[in-house]
Order: C-alpha cells, then sequence, then structure tokens
C-alpha cells in the first residue's frame, strides 16, 4: 500500500490520539497576537505561551497538523524539495512525558505494522552531542538503544545540527534528536552517515526536547516545565513514502505542476523549464492558501500582504518565461482547492474571493510587466549597476518587488543597491526603520508586557464598542498588535462620530482605573456560549477553551497572553479609524503612560 500524504496525515493523528493525545485543529496562518512573525513558520509556533507553563484547554498530551510557511525560502523553491507553504505534522508533551517515552513513540509508529512499517534495519538516529551550554544526550542515547538501535546507526552530533533554538534571541530550547532512513543509494565517502547531504540518508522525523530557556544573555538555564515537541513534514516524508524523487511528484501537488506544463504546452521540461514550473506550483499553491486562510491576507505594497503580492507576480513572471501569455492563476488555484478542500473546506468557501484576487493581481501586474521589463533592460544598458532610485521605480511605477528586480540582474550579472532601495522606501512610505525590517526580513517572537497590555485592551474595546454604539452583534474581524499599538477591525456600517470615539475612550479608561482582575477558566464552547462569553473562532479548540474575563465587564473566548490586571495598562487612546471593506471599521489605538510613571 502506497501511503500518500493524506494517509500519513491520518495514520499519524490516529497513531498519537490512541496514545492519549488529544487533537487540536489547524491554527490561521497568520498569528493572531505574534506581530513579529508574518507567518506561522513551524507546527509549534501556536504552542508558545504553553512551552511556558500557561496550561493548554486540552490537556498536557496533543497532537494536531499545522498549515506553514516561510519567507525565508522563497529564493530556494525550484530545486527538488523546498517549498514555500507546507504542512507539519505535530506532537507535544507540555510537562507530561519526556525522552524516552517520545522516543518509544516514535520508534513504534515509524516501525509498526500497523503505522508506516518502515525497515528498522534502515533507521539511523542523531543525537545532541553536548558542548559547554548542556551536557552530552545519554538519555536519548539509551533510550534509542533500548528500542534495539545499534551504536554504529546512533550518531552523536553537534549543536549545529542537534540542537533546536529558541523562536527570536530568547525562549525554550534545547536538545533535539532526528531520524533517518537509509534509502539505498551508494555513501558518498568513508565519513557518509545521517546528515550527510548526499542524499543517501533521508531525515523523516524530529524530536526537540524543549528542556532549557534562553535568556537575554544568551545564557541556558533549566525550564521547569520539560517539554517535547516533534515535527514531521508532509509533503517532504510524502515524497519518501511515494518512492519520488521530489516533493513535486507526489500526489497531493503533481497534478499542479502538470497543469503548468499543460497550459504552457510543455511535455519533456528542461532543467530551465522545470525550475520555473516548480515556482509558479509552489507559489500559486502558497497564496491560494493565504488567500483563502481564516485570517486571509490580499496583496498589498506592506507586510504580508507584501509577501503575497510578491509570490504572484513571480508566478506570472516566471509563467511568462515558459510562454504562457494568457491569464492562468485561477485555474490552478481551482485545482490546489480540489486537492484540499476535504481537509481545508474554507477555501471552497472563499473560492470566488480567491478567484477574484488572483484575477485582479493578475490583470494589474501584466499591465505594467512588459513595460516593466523594457525599462529594466533600458537601465542594465547604460550602467554596470542598478542604483536604489532605480530599483525604487521600477518598484513604485511597474509594480516590481525588490526581489524581482534582484532576480533579474542576477540573470545579468549585476547588482542591485538594495540599502538605497531601502531607504527610498522608507522615505516614501513614511514607515520607521523597525517596520522596514520586519516587511524585509521578517521577524522574531514576542511575548513582551506591552503586547499583553494592549492583547488585553482589545478585550476592554470590544465590548466598549458594543456597548456605546448599542450594537450586540459587534464582533471582532481581525486583530494585529504590536509592542506599539493595536489595530482592531470589527463589523459596523458607519464611522465613528467624535462624541462615540470619545465615549469608547472613556468606558476603556474606567475599566482600567478600577483595578480588575483579568481571570482565565478552562470550559467547552457550549458553557462559554451559555455564560456569555463572547466568541468568533468556536470550533478553534474541540473540546474546551479558555475564557478570559476582565472582571464582569468582559468575557471572551482567547488564547492568550494578557496581562493579570488592568492596572498594568495605562492610559487608552484611540488614534485613527477607518473603513477597510464593506461593513467592517479599523480602529487602531496605543496605551499611553500615566501621569507620574
Amino acid at each position: 500500500m502506497v501511503i500518500d500524504s493524506k494517509k500519513l496525515r491520518k495514520l499519524f493523528l490516529d497513531f498519537f490520539s490512541e496514545n492519549t493525545h488529544k487533537l487540536i485543529p489547524n491554527s490561521p496562518l497568520i498569528p493572531e497576537y505574534d506581530p513579529t512573525v508574518l507567518f506561522t513558520p513551524a507546527g509549534m509556533h501556536p504552542l508558545i505561551p504553553y512551552f511556558l507553563g500557561q496550561p493548554h484547554p486540552l490537556g498536557k498530551k496533543l497532537v494536531n497538523v499545522q498549515k506553514c510557511f516561510r519567507t525565508g525560502d522563497i529564493e530556494c523553491v525550484g530545486d527538488s524539495s523546498h517549498l514555500t507553504f507546507f504542512e507539519m505534522l505535530g506532537s507535544w508533551s507540555l510537562g507530561d512525558y519526556f525522552k524516552k517515552e517520545a522516543i518509544r513513540l516514535s520508534y513504534e509508529f515509524l516501525t509498526n505494522k500497523r503505522w508506516l512499517n518502515l525497515d528498522k534495519n534502515r533507521l539511523s538516529v542523531t543525537v545532541f552531542a553536548g558542548d559547554m551550554d548542556a551536557p552530552r544526550d545519554l538519555e536519548s542515547y539509551d533510550a534509542w538503544s533500548s528500542q534495539g538501535i545499534p551504536d554504529n546507526r546512533i550518531v552523536f552530533l553537534s549543536k549545529e545540527d542537534n540542537w533546536w533554538g529558541p523562536v527570536g534571541n530568547t525562549g525554550p530550547c534545547g536538545p533535539c534528536t532526528e531520524m533517518f532512513y537509509d534509502t539505498g543509494k551508494p555513501a558518498c565517502g568513508p565519513e557518509c552517515g545521517p546528515g550527510c547531504g548526499c542524499g543517501k540518508f533521508f531525515e523523516l522525523w524530529n524530536d526537540v526536547f524543549m528542556e532549557y530557556n534562553q535568556t537575554c544573555s544568551g545564557d541556558y538555564e533549566l525550564l521547569r516545565q520539560k517539554n517535547v515537541d516533534t515535527g514531521m513534514g508532509v509533503e517532504h516524508t510524502a515524497a519518501m513514502l511515494e518512492d519520488k524523487k521530489t516533493v513535486f511528484g507526489i500526489a497531493a501537488i503533481r497534478p499542479i505542476a502538470a497543469r503548468v506544463e499543460e497550459i504552457a504546452s510543455i511535455t519533456a521540461p528542461t532543467a530551465i523549464q522545470e525550475k520555473s514550473i516548480r515556482i509558479i506550483t509552489d507559489h500559486v499553491r502558497a497564496a491560494t492558501f493565504f488567500l483563502g486562510d481564516e485570517r486571509g491576507v490580499k496583496p498589498s505594497n506592506a507586510d504580508r500582504g507584501y509577501v503575497l503580492r510578491r509570490l504572484i507576480r513571480r508566478a506570472i513572471r516566471f509563467g511568462r518565461l515558459i510562454g504562457i501569455e494568457r491569464d492562468f492563476l485561477p485555474e490552478l488555484a481551482e485545482l490546489v482547492i480540489k486537492i484540499n478542500e476535504t481537509e481545508y473546506p474554507l477555501l471552497r468557501e472563499k473560492q470566488d474571493s480567491i478567484f477574484e484576487e488572483l484575477t485582479k493581481e493578475e490583470t494589474k501586474f501584466k499591465r505594467t510587466l512588459e513595460k516593466g521589463l523594457r525599462k529594466f533592460q533600458r537601465l542594465i544598458e547604460n550602467s554596470p549597476k542598478i542604483d536604489g532610485k532605480n530599483a525604487f521605480l521600477l518598484f513604485q511605477s511597474f509594480g516590481f518587488p525588490i526581489e524581482l528586480t534582484k532576480e533579474l540582474a542576477a540573470e545579468q550579472g549585476i547588482q542591485v543597491d538594495e540599502q538605497e532601495f531601502r531607504n527610498e522606501y522608507e522615505r516614501h512610505q513614511k514607515v520607521s526603520a523597525a517596520s522596514a525590517k520586519k516587511l524585509f526580513k521578517g521577524g522574531l517572537s514576542d511575548a513582551s508586557s506591552q503586547t499583553k497590555s494592549l492583547h488585553t485592551a482589545t478585550h476592554l474595546l470590544n465590548e466598549a464598542l458594543r456597548i456605546v454604539l448599542k450594537k450586540k452583534d459587534i464582533v471582532q474581524r481581525g486583530s494585529n498588535i504590536t509592542p506599539e499599538r493595536l489595530r482592531f477591525d470589527f463589523n459596523f456600517d458607519r464611522a465613528l462620530t467624535p462624541e462615540e470615539i470619545a465615549a469608547v475612550e472613556k468606558l476603556v479608561n474606567e475599566q482600567i482605573q478600577k483595578c480588575l482582575p483579568v481571570k482565565r477558566t478552562e470550559m467547552t464552547v457550549d458553557e462559554a456560549k451559555a455564560s456569555g462569553a463572547q466568541g468568533v473562532f468556536d470550533d478553534k479548540y474541540r473540546d474546551t477553551v479558555s475564557v478570559y474575563s476582565v472582571g464582569n465587564f468582559s468575557s471572551e473566548i482567547c488564547g492568550g497572553p494578557h496581562v493579570t490586571n488592568t492596572s498594568e495598562l495605562g492610559i487608552f487612546k484611540i488614534k485613527k479609524q477607518k473603513g477597510i471593506a464593506a461593513g467592517v471599521r479599523r480602529i487602531r489605538a496605543v496605551l499611553e503612560h500615566k501621569k507620574g510613571n
């Protein structure tokens, strides 16, 4: 029996469910309360608060499959293995079992006939060799030995290979053990072994043992709660299980690539054509999931919308390279939806808006693409490099993301002054250096007191809007929080008057001055509804949810994090309001320091 990605996903979830792990739903691609990460980069990312000790509503043993996206891999797509959008299978122990049990479960799932049924004699593992920060991981070594893995297939590697760092500069981290499968290919040399990049050893799975906390000073301290975080890439592992040489050959992706070939009238792709086909396939797949996400994003020139626009325009440009002149993005998106709608029904529900946004972006970019390419050619004819002002001209007038200009320049062997481009961008867009860094580099996880304070303030704002505007059906339509401000979207069909804004501010600040306690309670979704708790994402947890109450003023289903008392918040001030869609308003607000602080 061939195990494709759908079967792999089911086997993994069934196995851990049988082993008393609770299934948690897929979190949105767009993190709700982490402003410094543009997209969910790993399966463990939504669980960071629980690694730090916050109780999870479903308990200490969890499992799921998580949508992920990594901006850093955009330029790597085109080889046999890289994808920007991918699914990650994950299992977690939050202060429950640790290394021995995690390794036993991993070994059973990989080798038992009921599950993957892999040849145990072809399985090798790596463990952390130890250094000045942490000792040699003999506990993992002993656990693998007890499962029957011989010494010659247990390899000790350095921190570079067998250590999982924090998401950011600080936070939970620790040693890991990785599992590899011998593909049967010849060794590349006498030093060939698990972790070698020659392709002989296929990396199956990674068990991370989060037993340390990395501090601001770079030191490591033992965590009071030891956690297990495992991760297995769905597409990557399916390629091995389906006996495909590339992730673009698996059942979940190959039909998309085949349709690209059909549209381009290509029957036997050259190496250059194959790279373009893979880029188009990956980028349209990712763009479809972005547009169909619970917290969907639309193409724009900033932040998440910038990344989406870059993917779409890159797909169009590589389509042109292989001879595709007509519009083709909605056709490919329909195929992406068809393949994935069973697991992700929201894609089908949002298909009209997905097709509309892709069509608009395709029409908009194709209008200027040829003009932009002609302008680019004129620029390189007169100069050995493209300065920042001309790079910005291509961006502003022809819609060329800086990365596209860099790609075109690299093909001609010339340089682009990217720093000068950034300076031009900042001057014209009036954004701070920090915002520019976020736009180009992505970011790191943030759990600062400012962010938690603003998160709690959104709860107060949400309830205050219902009261002042006398509309109980007002709900959150979106939220984005940085350490400096909150952005809150809600359903309302007109602008707030100055009097209404003043009344909302007054009501929120009254609750802050009352020093109300912020309490978290676990209950079922039905119990939460019966208690009067507000909540848009009622299916976020299957059985149990966290409800955060701010005194007797507000009560919402929420994953946290929050302050413990409103006295920590400061003075609430609305800075701006605007309409962002039909019947949807956006408020930007801040918390100012109290006088005397």
